[in-house]
């Protein structure tokens, strides 16, 4: 099968196991889980209930593939087709991590899954495995003696970031990180001050049905169970909107008054620039200059500043930050926000296939792109304007290394202390006391790096 669109059959529509298989055979091929499951979503004829299952399921088997591979390989010695691989791990998943499921419900659901897309050869293949994995039971890990390999099979975190992780930070600290990550992401928005405050969009919520508490790591923000809250009418109005506890961190250390001129470098999807624009006046002369190098993700910035009511504070335009003097003068911009392209390590939570898809040198190039951001945008800063640096990665190749980089070509700048996670008053594990560095296992958020840097003439 090639690797665009797969015929999927009438009886598959219907059958939430059977997409699950679809799903992560395409997302094994290099597709986007979540592009991938809402496109089978939106094909299928699957209830509400069973689109829970088929999203449990690609999320689970993505998240724990490493550990049921382990599982998996002495009945198989890891030789078995595509789907078939994936249809095993599906149920390998079921049976370890769902509880209300049987095995013979299991069992009897695989079969006639590989019955109906292959043929009698690989039903009595597909019967056979899982019969043996009934009667043996699945291995321990108790064989894997050395530490790394253990966590990365336990963890389904690749050995490599495991041992990227141990250098940085330590191997306690690195098994905390590796542990949290399988845990299930939470709900959080940032409340939009430019239109209401914290307690109105509680009970706005809480009418709706969901749970709310505050955010113990940003005053802007609020853990909301129950329910999707992008398609609530808090959210649709633009009392709320989606976003990550630890990304709302960066705005408020540019330290903005009401008629400040902002530059977003690399801004899209536009939920640091539209909370940027909450704390502007547009008839005072605030505004925000928020850039995106593609004109589709322009486009999705100028409608969430629509949905949040802060466009008349936002002017969205397609350029790449790298090449901002083509447009815009120097020390023209009170502050200066560069939520940078990253390689995403801290949203292996959110993004389980990040884990698998990326190596070390992808970090090591996007320090290049980093740093050439910097470069670019620092001259456009007037003396005495902040510029905060961030990244949604828990690498310090792509943190502090490129701050220090930049720091030892410009010392016009200086680094001052970043205000970070509600929690606690100073960081808990980063690299230095100027800089936040927020793990996933801190405080349950994505991880997240910030750096505040003052343009000192």
């Amino acid at each position: 099968m090639s690797k665009g669109k797969q015929k999927i059959a009438d009886w598959e529509r219907q059958n939430s196991r059977a997409l699950a298989v679809r799903t992560l055979e395409q997302v094994k091929n290099g597709a986007y889980s979540n592009l991938q499951l809402n496109q089978i979503i939106k094909d299928s004829q699957l209830d509400q209930r069973d689109v829970n299952l088929l999203t449990t399921l690609v999320y689970g088997v993505i998240q724990h593939r490493l550990t049921l591979e382990y599982w998996l390989q002495p009945f198989t010695n890891g030789k078995a087709d595509s789907f078939v691989q994936e249809l095993l791990l599906v149920s390998i998943f079921q049976m370890q991590y769902l509880d209300k499921v049987p095995n013979h419900a299991i069992f009897d659901e695989a079969i006639q899954i590989a019955k109906r897309r292959g043929h009698d050869g690989i039903r009595k293949y597909v019967t056979g495995v899982l019969h043996a994995i009934d009667r043996q039971g699945f291995p321990t890990m108790d064989a894997i003696k050395d530490p790394v390999e253990r966590l990365s099979i336990e963890a389904s975190i690749p050995v490599w970031i495991i041992q990227q992780l141990k250098q940085e930070v330590g191997f306690k600290k690195t098994q905390s990180i590796a542990m949290s990550l399988n845990q299930a992401p939470r709900q959080t928005v940032r409340v939009n001050r430019a239109v209401t405050d914290a307690k109105t969009a509680i009970a706005s919520l809480e009418e709706e049905g969901f749970v709310v508490s505050p955010s113990l790591v940003s005053a802007d923000a609020l853990v909301v169970e129950y329910g999707h809250v992008a398609s609530s009418k808090a959210a649709l109005d633009g009392l709320v909107t989606v976003q990550d506890e630890a990304a709302t961190l960066m705005v408020p250390n540019l330290q903005l008054q009401p008629n400040a001129y902002v530059l977003d470098a690399a801004a899209a999807p536009g939920g640091k620039t539209t909370q940027i624009a909450t704390y502007l006046d547009s008839k005072q002369g605030g505004r925000v200059e928020a850039l995106d190098i593609h004109p589709h993700k322009v486009r999705l910035i100028q409608e969430n500043a629509q949905r949040l009511h802060v466009d008349a504070q936002i002017v969205a335009q397609q350029l790449d930050a790298r090449n901002v003097a083509e447009r815009f003068t120097d020390a023209s911009f009170d502050a200066i926000l560069v939520d940078a392209p990253c390689s995403g390590f801290g949203l292996m939570r959110r993004k389980p296939e990040i884990r698998y898809e990326k190596q070390y040198q992808d970090s090591q190039n996007l320090h290049k792109i980093q740093l050439a951001i910097l470069e670019a945008v620092a001259p456009k800063l007037k003396p005495q304007g902040r510029l905060v640096y961030g990244t949604c990665t828990i690498f310090e190749i792509e943190n502090d290394a490129v701050v220090q980089a930049f720091l030892s070509k410009h010392p016009d700048f200086e680094l001052v202390k970043t205000k970070g996670a509600l929690a606690s008053e100073t960081q808990i594990s980063g690299q230095t006391e100027l800089t936040q560095q927020i793990y996933p296992d801190d405080y349950g958020s994505d991880g997240f790096f910030i750096a505040t840097l003052r343009k000192k003439q």
